[in-house]
């Protein structure tokens, strides 16, 4: 997940996705976001770009305990990824993590519940004044 080019990822997220499916994948992620060191947060956001590719590799499967796998949902813990990568975009104040987070972040309060509409104005405006031009000039093309 230490990888900067979000491309190679893809090499190592797609396998996973097909062996272990997109709920046990995207929860891995969702724990590296919030409690990994800040390279695999920002490593955790570039993987869960690619983590909602379908499943092109059927025969590629771990062996789960008993039991029929889940139907794959695309949607599976997006919101919850929202909201998380929410908070730790405001939080953390890491370049590579905030960098990696904002193209992944919804940036309008209809995608989150009333109590999150605060932190979505506070994560618009910590990007439009942040010393950073990427995140300035990124935010303003999400934000229209």
């Amino acid at each position: 997940m230490r990888d900067p080019n979000p491309s190679f990822n893809r090499g190592f997220v797609e396998p996973a996705l097909n062996a272990f499916g997109r709920r046990r994948l995207r929860t891995a992620l969702l724990d590296v976001l919030t409690t990994g060191p800040d390279p695999e947060r920002a490593g955790a956001a570039r993987a869960w770009y690619w983590s909602a590719l379908p499943l092109r590799m059927r025969r590629v499967v771990a062996e789960e305990p008993a039991g029929a796998p889940e139907p794959d949902d695309p949607s599976v813990l997006a919101r919850e990824w929202n909201e998380l990568a929410l908070r730790e975009f405001v939080r953390n104040e890491h370049l590579d993590v905030r960098r990696c987070i904002l193209p992944l972040l919804p940036l309008r309060h209809s995608s989150y519940p009333p109590q999150l509409h605060e932190l979505v104005d506070e994560a618009v405006a910590v990007a439009r004044n942040h010393p950073d031009v990427y995140l300035r000039h990124r935010v303003e093309i999400q934000w229209h």
